[in-house]
């Protein structure tokens, strides 16, 4: 059963807003007291963290589907839908996310960094809160924003400071569990480590960490063997340490060769030139492993290597070489760049960005994008007049119809709002009158026009009283 996994494709869907509620407040001797409908909740996002407890991304390959919950639709009596409840995934130390192109979306290392991978999407105004001195009763109200999809793929770079690479049965697992605490498991056979094993190492006041890379034979940067699942956990590593095989009983290897192979390999991969290498000969406890170590020590010497004769079985050399990476890091952390905190720069808007452009394609549509107008579009219950008109207007102060009538663009012309594959497209009039217009003057609505005896009274009088002088005139001769 497959207990690691470094690599899978994560499907995230953001929380859906809630819808605005469009209400009319009612209560005994007033049964039109004004709108009252409440805004819609917020959609939950769905956030990336990483967690240091969390060492595989093993949950996100067997469940690929990850949705946070949407936001409740507001309600009346100025009630508020309740937001939605945002879904935390913990991630390994490492992890990187990328999108389904392979950018890279965000590095995530260090406890604690997360990253927004789907927004949630916003909640609809109700009739309530769009009312104003001009739209006393709004009889329309916003929908809720759809939350933010999308495939991301997860890959885990383990975060060492040394990597142990080399032929399968070098020596690597046995290494790696004399010098720290890991317990790999350890056979005679090629291929047993299948999955990187990580320990910690403390050498003096100075205390890091070693990857065992398993996996590296002949075209594994072509993907052979294990090494093209494998070699990315050595691009974080400040060291690079050969473990070769000084008893191998393969007549066609020899320790040379061996390095000389997965250094070809390492090139291929690419990014690891600058990184210190450091010869461990492994399994000098063997006569003829001795014997073989005291032939090529010194061509790799000459090459320029550090070279360290050791035995994970005897445990020698192994207090000289803990010390010697120790050293080797200490410089690598010194050379590092201090970090300095992000600055917070505030960049104003220009005087001159509306927020949107208008270009006009090859079949003759203007199509217009930017946030503000597709968000309203999302938002806009096309089946109620009102709301159509609504947006209209937003649009019309936006100053999307000077764009259009700048760009060239006449009286029955296609205009598309949005992107391709979810655009709202319409024949363009430029004296159009908004959906709303059409259901009386703003500001009035005929529900809140309550009778007043009084003064209907008085009108007729008034109106009684001017007939009778009108009469009077006609038959005054003076």
């Amino acid at each position: 059963m497959t207990t690691f996994v470094d690599r899978v494709e994560l499907h995230v869907a953001a929380g859906n807003g809630g819808h605005g509620c469009a209400s009319v407040h009612r209560e005994k001797f007033k049964p039109l007291g004004g709108p009252d409908g409440g805004n819609g909740g917020r959609g939950g996002d769905v956030t990336l963290v990483v967690d240091q407890s969390v060492t595989t991304l093993l949950d996100y390959h067997h469940s690929p589907h990850r949705k946070a919950t949407n936001g409740q639709p507001g309600a009346g009596d100025n009630r508020s839908g309740k937001d939605g409840q945002d879904l935390v995934l913990p991630v390994p130390d490492g992890t990187v996310v990328l999108d389904r192109a392979g950018n890279v979306l965000a590095d995530l290392v260090g406890q604690g960094t997360t990253f927004v991978a789907g927004q949630g999407g916003r909640g609809g105004l109700g009739n309530a809160a769009l009312a104003s001195a001009r739209r006393k009763a709004p009889g329309f109200a916003l929908l809720g924003e759809p939350g933010e999809a999308r495939d991301i793929v997860l890959e885990l770079k383990t975060v060492a400071d040394v990597a142990l690479v080399g032929y399968p049965s070098a020596g690597k697992s046995s290494l790696i569990s004399v010098l720290s605490a890991a317990k790999p498991k350890i056979a005679d056979y090629p291929f047993t480590t299948l999955v990187p094993n990580l320990g910690v190492v403390t050498a003096g006041s100075t205390v890091y960490t070693i990857a065992d890379v398993p996996g590296l034979i002949p075209g594994a940067s072509q993907g052979r063997g294990l090494g093209l699942e494998f070699l990315r956990h050595v691009e974080r590593c400040s060291v690079l340490v050969h473990v070769l095989d000084t008893a191998t009983l393969e007549s066609d290897r020899d320790p040379v060769s061996d390095l000389d192979v997965i250094e070809e390999e390492l090139k291929q991969y690419g990014g690891l030139d600058d990184r210190p290498r450091i010869v461990v000969l492994n399994k000098i406890d063997i006569p003829d492993g001795q014997d073989l170590a005291d032939m090529i020590r010194p061509d790799l010497e000459a090459r320029g290597y550090r070279v360290f004769e050791v035995s994970a079985v005897a445990r020698t050399g192994l207090k000289e070489l803990s010390y010697a990476l120790a050293g080797v890091i200490e410089e690598a952390r010194a050379a590092k760049p201090v970090e300095v905190a992000t600055r917070i720069v505030i960049r104003p808007k220009a005087v001159d960005d509306a927020g949107f452009t208008v270009t006009l394609e090859e079949d003759g549509l203007y199509r217009v994008r930017g946030a503000k107008p597709e968000r309203w579009v999302r938002q806009t219950d096309f089946n109620n007049d009102e709301a159509v008109g609504y947006l209209a207007d937003r649009l019309n102060r936006l100053g999307v119809e000077d764009e259009l009538m700048k760009a060239g663009a006449r009286a029955g012309d296609g205009v598309a709002i949005g992107a391709e594959d979810n655009a709202v497209v319409f024949d363009w009039e430029p004296t159009m009158a908004a959906g709303a217009e059409m259901l009386g003057r703003r500001g009035e609505d005929h529900r809140f026009e309550a009778p007043r005896p009084a003064a209907q009274r008085r009108r007729d009088r008034e109106a009684e009283r001017d007939e009778a002088l009108r009469e009077f005139d006609d038959f005054n001769p003076f």
